[in-house]
């Protein structure tokens, strides 16, 4: 759904004589400016001074390509800018850290749209699609668009109109949820005293919805904080009284238009109407006037205010009319004791450790400052907006304190950089859990909900939009298949943050010093490297299957390796030597030719050891570093020094997967994938006979890889006091974790779902799929045959997950996010393709070719028909071959 139904486009340095008023086009949330080379400045200056009655949306799309300009309209408050591709792609950078929300892509200027730039605009972006100044010849071709894409799964869609929109046009195109812009000069919010332009209340009410068989528009009331007051019933009738008179006009049931407050002196300014995400309901945004919304003289029909707003409530009462010699009077009369209470509370609550202090003196606190507020007839809605403008800065300041308050200093520490050849383990940092809060899990009972609010409660973390993570991917892998070795340069250096990395290529045999271990870490590699190979090599084929399927026709099928593969290393929150190992070695065993890894480079453009190490112990030919979609397109495409492959192989983050996809599906590259992956997951099933500590410890194993993680726990039977044992267990080591911020994240969407019995949880289990599945559980080797759907399964109380990580020999590549379902882990035969062969001797073409010639020519291939026929041919004369 767009901003709203409609955005009126203003001229500020020449505003209309006729049309809305600037108070008008206020209600209406959003305000289209078209920034050009001349109003500039002007702009600059217009925002600021209006952030409190609009959202912006800003058309750049003519401005010159530099970024700096843009940059600066978005840090004073516009909410969204209008981009030409090139400027879109230049504002994608992860270095200016623009959020993609407040980026929409325009369609180029000038000539009749085609469906093709329609659709090329559609795949660029996920955030919202601009159609600019839209000839009425072409009205139709775009709402013939729209009827095709649908009113879900697609990006927002702006059409402007230059020209006089034709009132019919305008209704079908925001019923098909298109935000409509128009110049405010033809829009009315007085249908009946301004004839002949478009009513904005009818616009709103075709875009909203109803079930209701009187047609009314459920209608949500709210004050400028976004407290509910109420919910009322709009109609097309009210919409047009309140945009008029600026006020609270609904729709009553029983006695037709309802003009609030007009008996009880409880009055509502309109601030502004928008819809909600589905159209189905109006919000009123209103400043309340007297006693309250309610009949019963209460803000709310809800209840009376609570916490900030009542506070706030309250203060304004007294600033009108304190008793005599009260404290809130004397504090508003003492501007001096005011500022000490203030400098008193805001010391107290940084000397504050414990949750409830904290909580005691933050009150304080807020109570003196909103009393300042008050005298100075500052509103919490005044403060909210302010706290609006400031996130939308994307220029930051340092943030340093004041001298007077860091005794004359603020100079920071330098982070200490990593060593180029570390001679120990990679050590985690610390990370500050900067909250008390329980870590623990949802519990449900699979008893006490439906089989939809199960599936429900299991989904996984939502992932970035496909057509978000498109419109960034698809470029990438553009300027590397196109420039080579300099584009996968310049992405390196940008997003791994290696600006002095000058070859992006470490080709074998490699150097001694980049393979610095630790004799602890070395051997741990080389047992894992032992474990690996021969689980892996029992996995090869003693010989090719033959089979005689009749007299004289012989067929087989042989292995051969896929000669050259790319192997993709991650490198995000955690250095992972054990994924070069789990790809690298199967890759060894299957003989392939050619094994490139491609792995993030750490900033000073070195490469972890471990990897190195791995690499030369596989027989690696090269170490490509780069990451990200950078890495896929360079191993799918190759380039001036990165070899081409025919298999690309490893987990990675959205961004790395939809890469692998993209190039799989592109003949241009004749690559393979192995399978898509997600974040990494972990199903434990536990009984009564699981050790708690245990099941704690396998959940956060998973927890600590990353936010998006999720773990699963199912409980067979479980009383109150085994479950709360278990959460006792997850939170206690939880917190002893340095990755416990991670953890925490994780946990969030994390659920434990208790069943009856164990029939049922391996129901579940196969429904979720995990990638890991733990079996904590009675004669657990017994319930395996249970198991459909899993990428590794790990047996019995002795087996925690992090054997398969690393050591025990089996693969920890596997299919994540519900593929376990379709895909199997990495293993041998992932590595090697199948090559079938028939051999027929002259009494087999005779038991077959009948049979052959008919079904060609039931096909319609007579030159099939005739390769056979023209050899039996051949032996019925018994010429010689």
């Amino acid at each position: 759904m767009a901003a709203a139904p409609l955005i009126p486009a203003y001229d500020f340095v020449a505003p209309p004589a006729t049309g809305l008023s600037i108070q008008s086009i206020s209600h209406l949330s959003w305000i289209f400016l078209s920034v050009t080379a001349d109003n500039y400045n002007q702009s600059l200056e217009f925002i600021p001074q209006n952030f409190n009655r609009f959202q912006f949306l800003v058309d750049v799309s003519t401005l010159e390509s530099d970024v700096t300009q843009i940059k600066q309209l978005l840090n004073v408050g516009a909410s969204k800018v209008i981009t030409s591709l090139k400027q879109l792609e230049l504002l994608r950078d992860p270095k200016l850290q623009i959020d993609e929300d407040r980026l929409i892509l325009a369609i180029p200027r000038g000539g009749d749209y085609t469906r093709d730039e329609f659709e090329d605009a559609i795949r660029h972006t996920s955030l919202g699609v601009f159609v600019p100044d839209v000839p009425g010849v072409n009205v139709k071709s775009v709402i013939e668009w729209l009827e095709v894409y649908g009113t879900e799964n697609r990006p927002p869609v702006y059409i402007s109109f230059k020209s006089k929109p034709v009132l019919e046009e305008v209704l079908k195109l925001v019923k098909l949820n298109a935000t409509v812009i128009t110049d405010s000069k033809e829009l009315t919010v007085d249908p009946k005293k301004e004839e002949g332009l478009l009513s904005v209340a009818q616009i709103y009410a075709k875009a909203a919805k109803s079930d209701r068989s009187d047609g009314l528009f459920t209608t949500l009331v709210v004050d400028e904080q976004g407290v509910a007051l109420g919910l009322v019933y709009s109609s097309e009738e009210s919409i047009s009284e309140s945009l008029r008179t600026g006020s609270g006009v609904y729709q009553s049931r029983k006695r037709g238009l309802w003009y609030k407050g007009a008996t009880s002196g409880a009055l509502q300014e309109l601030v502004r109407i928008d819809l909600d995400c589905d159209a189905d309901c109006l919000r009123f945004t209103v400043k309340q006037k007297g006693k309250g919304f309610c009949h019963l003289d209460t803000r709310t029909c809800f209840g009376a205010s609570t916490g900030l707003g009542a506070l706030q409530a309250t203060l304004q009462s007294r600033f009108a009319s304190a008793p005599e010699g009260s404290y809130t009077a004397r504090l508003f009369n003492d501007p001096a004791l005011l500022r000490a209470k203030i400098m008193e509370e805001a010391e107290e609550l940084c000397d504050a450790k414990t949750k409830e202090d904290i909580a005691w003196e933050a009150a304080d606190l807020l109570y003196f400052a909103l009393t300042k507020c008050v005298s100075a007839g500052v509103s919490l809605a005044d403060i909210e907006k302010n706290l609006d403008a400031k996130s939308l800065k994307v220029v930051r300041r340092k943030g340093d304190a004041k001298a007077k308050w860091t005794n004359g200093t603020n100079e920071t520490k330098p982070q200490e950089t990593a060593a180029a050849a570390p001679a120990k383990p990679a050590e985690v940092p610390v990370q500050k859990d900067t909250s008390n809060d329980r870590i623990e899990m949802r519990r449900y009972f699979s008893s006490e909900i439906t089989a939809e609010e199960l599936e429900a409660i299991l989904k996984r973390p939502s992932q970035k939009s496909s057509e978000t993570i498109m419109g960034i991917v698809n470029p990438i892998i553009k300027a590397v298949r196109e420039d080579g070795d300099k584009a996968l340069l310049g992405y390196t250096q940008k997003f791994d943050r290696c600006p002095d990395l000058k070859s992006t290529v470490l080709k074998a045999p490699y150097p001694e010093k980049l393979m610095t271990l630790t004799p602890e870490v070395k051997a741990a590699i080389d047992l894992s490297y032992e474990n690996i190979l021969k689980f892996h090599t029992a996995q090869k084929e003693s010989k090719p299957l033959v089979v005689e399927t009749m007299p004289g026709v012989q067929c087989s099928r042989f292995a051969r390796p896929i000669e050259r593969v790319g192997l993709y290393i991650p490198g995000g929150t955690a250095v992972l030597p054990s994924t070069a190992l789990m790809l690298g070695v199967p890759a060894l065993v299957a003989g392939c030719k050619t094994i490139v890894f491609a792995s993030p480079p750490r900033p000073d453009g070195s490469i972890t050891p471990e990897i190195v190490y791995i690499a030369h112990k596989v027989g690696a030919e090269a170490i490509v570093l780069a990451g990200g979609a950078q890495a896929v397109a360079a191993l799918a495409y190759g380039t001036e020094s990165v070899p081409k492959v025919d298999k690309i192989l490893g987990p990675g983050n959205q961004f790395v997967t939809a890469a692998k996809m993209v190039v799989s599906n592109d003949t241009g590259a004749t690559v393979s994938i192995d399978m898509p992956a997600g974040p990494s997951e972990v199903l434990v099933i536990a009984d009564k006979s699981s050790n708690p500590a245990f099941v704690a410890s396998d959940l956060l194993s998973q927890a600590e890889h990353g936010v998006d993680s999720q773990v699963v726990l199912l409980a067979v039977d479980l009383s109150n006091e085994e479950l709360q044992a278990i959460d006792d267990e997850l939170h206690k080591q939880a917190m002893a974790l340095p990755r416990v911020d991670i953890v925490r994240g994780a946990i969030a969407h994390s659920v434990t779902v208790v069943v009856d019995t164990i029939d049922k949880a391996f129901d579940v289990s196969n429904l979720y799929a995990p990638e890991h599945l733990i079996l904590q559980i009675a004669d657990a080797k017994a319930c395996v045959e249970k198991v459909q759907n899993a990428g590794s399964v790990f047996i019995g109380p002795w087996t925690p997950e992090s054997v398969g990580d690393y050591s025990a020999g089996v693969n920890h590549s596997l299919p994540t996010y519900g593929y376990a379902k379709q895909y199997s882990g990495v293993n041998l035969a992932t590595y090697v393709k199948h090559i079938t062969s028939s051999e027929l001797t002259a009494e087999g073409l005779q038991n077959l070719g009948t049979a052959v010639m008919d079904l060609a020519a039931v096909e319609g291939l007579d030159a099939h028909r005739m390769a056979v026929k023209i050899r039996l041919d051949h032996m019925a004369k018994g010429t010689p071959i």
